[in-house]
Formats: structure tokens, sequence, C-alpha cells
């Protein structure tokens, strides 16, 4: 599974519908609704939660992912030491964030591609990302049906 930031994960792309995610993942295991009224799909096996936007006409806009077989730029990412994946991140020109800390977690966030990175004892736990938005204040979606 290979994070694509700004694009999506795997066969997902930002954009897409939730029939066009089901008819590559089938049924989520759970349905959840946020408190914006925006539809989370939880995928067991795969390790994901793919959130589609309410005002977006339920596209698919942001990605969470605990799979330990994801990767990013062709690296391992989940369950890797953080000084191993920010040197990978580095390599492909990413190396500003924004961080802040939740309950011993650190989270590091970078706005250019809405990556944040969950890090927890030294080690990335969890990885979401989101689907950009451009400067007319719209989302730059990857799939158009």
């Amino acid at each position: 599974m290979e994070i694509k930031l700004q694009h999506g994960l795997d066969r997902l792309l930002f954009g897409m519908t939730q029939k066009y995610v089901e008819t590559l993942y089938g049924k989520p295991n759970r349905v959840i609704k946020d408190e914006e009224d925006n539809i989370i799909y939880v995928y067991n096996q795969e390790k994901m939660k793919l959130t589609f936007y309410a005002e977006e006409d339920f596209r698919l806009g942001y990605i969470t992912i605990s799979n330990p077989a994801a990767t990013l730029f062709g690296s391992k990412a989940l369950q890797t030491e953080w000084d191993v994946v920010q040197g990978t991140l580095a390599l492909n020109k990413i190396d500003q964030y924004d961080q802040h800390e939740e309950d011993g977690v650190q989270i590091y966030f970078n706005e250019a591609n809405w990556l944040l990175i969950y890090v927890d004892y030294n080690e990335v736990v969890k990885i979401e990302i989101g689907a950009i938005i451009n400067d007319k204040d719209e989302f730059n979606w990857k799939f158009n049906e």
C-alpha cells in the first residue's frame, strides 16, 4: 500500500465516491458518521479509515492508515522509527513541520502535503493524509468520474 501524498493511498484517489471505493475494496467493516455529518468507512483488514466529506457530495477527502505494510516514497513507514521516516521525507524535500503533542504522542504536520504523522515511543504508529485545497479555496480532486 503506497501512500501517495496529495493523491491518495494504493488504488484510492482523493475525490472518489463511496460507490467507487466499494467497487475497489468492497463494503466497509463499519460506517461512522462524525459530528460534521461526514461518512467514515472503516476497513479492518487494510487498517484504514476513509472520510467522505458531506459538504463535498461525499467525495473521499481524508485517509487514516495504520497498516504496517504501508510505504511512503517506496520505504516502510508504519512501525518504523521516526528518524528513519523523517530521513525518507527529507530526501523527498519534505522537511517543514508543525509539531505538537497529545497524550504523549508526537504529531508532525506538513501542511503543503496535508500529511500528519503520529509518533509514539519514537515509532510511527499512524499516518493521515488529506486532499489539498488550491488557491481558489477548492479541493484539488485527483479522481474525476
